[in-house]
């Protein structure tokens, strides 16, 4: 808990209330913490590990919308819980992780009183609401063959180790047509193509 933003800020009193009500975890890779459609009752504060959020259409489809990462909170998890309705996306752990559970009561009283924590909370809201208009403008303006190396080069390595069929999750499409543009990537010499990696050229 001492590695997010607004811990430090917070009275000693707020502190040992937190910690006192939080419930520590470690969960495996690919663990789902909660279904699409399910109401949260506890809110997770990452300590270590990364975790997706997905949304699953009536066909199989699969679009992800972000990822948090250590230190950070999820706007979904909070909303759902907060205002007792259904989660618009699934959470699954994309690597194993550490946390802490903190029941939602707790967070409704520390929000009611530390104005530290609330903002820290809506500024999580703004930087994934940003993250979800581009994710948006990018499926709606840009051509795939585009989102598929602006998803590569943000990854910030020449090679990725990824299968076709996790590249057309995340891009919210299907493996065939992710095969298809990769190959022609590849025949440009953007990209070489690996099993299961991507090397960028």
């Amino acid at each position: 808990m001492q590695n997010f933003d607004f811990f430090d800020k917070l009275t000693d009193e707020e502190k040992k209330y937190l910690l006192k009500n939080s419930k520590k975890i470690t969960l495996p890779k690919n663990y789902t913490l909660f279904y699409q459609g399910d109401v949260c009752t506890d809110i997770l504060f990452l300590e270590e590990g990364k975790v997706n959020l997905s949304i699953h259409g009536d066909l199989n489809e699969v679009i992800s919308l972000y990822e948090i990462g250590c230190s950070e909170q999820c706007i979904i998890n909070i909303s759902s819980a907060i205002s007792a309705t259904p989660a618009v996306a699934t959470a699954e752990t994309i690597t194993s992780i550490k946390g802490r559970l903190v029941p939602l009561q707790i967070i409704k009283k520390l929000m009611s009183t530390s104005l530290i924590y609330q903002e820290y909370v809506f500024s999580f809201f703004a930087l994934k609401f940003h993250a979800l208009a581009t994710l948006i403008e990018d499926i709606k303006f840009k051509k795939l063959d585009s989102r598929i190396m602006s998803y590569l080069q943000k990854q910030d390595q020449k090679i990725i180790n990824i299968t076709h069929e996790e590249l057309a999750n995340s891009l919210g499409t299907s493996r065939v047509v992710i095969s298809r543009i990769l190959k022609d990537l590849e025949n440009k010499k953007i990209i070489k193509l690996q099993r299961k990696r991507i090397e960028v050229l």
